[in-house]
């Protein structure tokens, strides 16, 4: 098993380093040959969402298209891969940012009743979650 960290995934979808890259693109690609078992984390995906907004300005759009990008990528094992998905779309088509699109996914996977903030927005988008019976 190979964990991948946060700087191999901005360097394949970068390019910015072409050593690093290739890098990158031939472990990627023994993954998805299934020579290697490849796996990473939720944390991960965040850095690389915080990286691309923060380092690098990515706008919505660009940051939709890197991470489905990874989200994409099936031989890599990734805990919570749906709730993300399902984040990433809901962060595409809003105004909340990414962690608050997760939390709700998150939150609404696991069967929470309730959602307690005292961010509004928050509670009616779970409540909204709740009617519409999403998941």
């Amino acid at each position: 098993m190979i964990f991948i960290d946060t700087n191999l995934f901005l360097r394949f979808l970068l390019k910015d380093n072409l050593s690093q890259h290739k890098q990158a693109e031939k472990l990627l690609l023994r993954g998805a040959k299934e020579e290697v078992k490849l796996f990473t984390s939720v944390i991960v995906i965040f850095e690389v969402y915080w990286v691309l907004k923060s380092v690098y300005k990515k706008d919505r759009r660009e940051l939709v298209k890197e991470l489905r990008q990874i989200l994409d990528l099936k031989f890599i094992q990734l805990d919570y891969r749906e709730s993300l998905t399902l984040a990433v779309e809901h962060y595409s088509t809003t105004r909340f940012n990414l962690p608050d699109s997760f939390n709700l996914f998150y939150a609404k996977k696991n069967n929470a009743d309730k959602f307690a903030t005292f961010d509004e927005k928050l509670q009616k988008a779970f409540a909204k979650l709740e009617s519409n019976g999403m998941e």
